[in-house]
């Protein structure tokens, strides 16, 4: 808890799972504080679609230290059927985007792209493949995919896309 006395100036109370750092700046103590991102503060849920298990796994590595502090939620299909039913039940914290590959069997990135687009309009889909030819491109972008992604993916650069998407 932080406190302002007129007097005193401010109070800092540590809580559960807070960090109070002090720092003297010559002009008096200086305290950062630093408080833990849980899901009742700004968590978003992630839905990643590939039938791929590598991919799965590079994903949960790539957002670990986000999923650990509680700013993303990482959901995982391996399919578009699979995507389409997690779509269909109640996904919390709010799910703030899909990212699908287009190469997978049965329904493919593209087709789940037009379904997710009929269902729920405003979710931003992210297209994510090997493949990035001028013609999937224009597909994905007919369809409504909010990016095209090519692997192998820049994780730096989707974080800073999905934190424009959870403002």
């Amino acid at each position: 808890m932080i406190r302002c006395y007129p007097e005193r100036g401010l109070q800092i109370d540590a809580c559960d799972d807070a960090r109070v750092a002090p720092d003297d700046n010559g002009r008096g103590s200086v305290a950062s504080v630093s408080l833990p991102l849980g899901e009742s503060a700004r968590s978003a849920s992630i839905l990643v679609v590939d039938d791929e298990p590598d991919v799965t796994d590079l994903f949960r590595q790539s957002f670990r230290r986000e999923a650990r502090q509680g700013t993303y939620v990482m959901l995982f299909a391996g399919s578009g059927a699979e995507a389409l039913d997690r779509l269909t039940k109640e996904i919390e914290p709010t799910l703030i985007a899909v990212l699908s590959d287009i190469n997978m069997p049965g329904m493919d990135g593209l087709e789940l792209l037009g379904e997710i687009k009929q269902r729920r309009p405003d979710l931003p889909v992210m297209m994510v493949t090997a493949y990035g030819d001028d013609d999937r491109r224009r597909r994905a972008r007919e369809l409504g995919a909010c990016e095209f992604i090519t692997k192998p993916v820049d994780f730096d650069q989707l974080k800073e896309q999905l934190r424009q998407l959870a403002i």
